[in-house]
């Protein structure tokens, strides 16, 4: 038969495994809800601003794209890498095109990369 001093042991861990489990619960909310829909590992850069583009259905400013990135895929994108890698798919016809300055739209039977 256990000892009291075991007793106390046992239980005093039981208080702290749930503690430990409680405070990550309050950690987790803190830190806010999770992303709609985050972005699946392996989803490039251009992957996300194709998804947004498609689910907007018109051209979009790069503005405008980063902000529904970092809301629908939860990333934060760097603005000058994803204008620079949409200049080269827009130069080669690829995916992409310009309508604007910093205004992009799918191109409508542009070849996959």
């Amino acid at each position: 038969m256990p000892n009291h001093t075991e007793i106390e042991a046992a239980v005093l861990h039981a208080f702290e495994v749930s503690l430990e489990a409680q405070l990550r619960a309050v950690r987790r909310l803190r830190s806010g809800p999770a992303p709609e829909n985050p972005r699946p590992k392996g989803m490039s850069q251009i992957e996300c601003v194709q998804d947004i583009l498609q689910r907007a259905g018109q051209p979009l400013h790069i503005s405008q794209i980063l902000e529904r990135i970092e809301k629908v895929h939860g990333q934060h994108l760097d603005r000058e890498s994803v204008v620079s890698a949409l200049a080269k798919k827009v130069q080669r016809h690829d995916r992409f095109l310009r309508t604007g300055k910093n205004t992009f739209a799918l191109l409508k039977g542009g070849r996959p990369a």
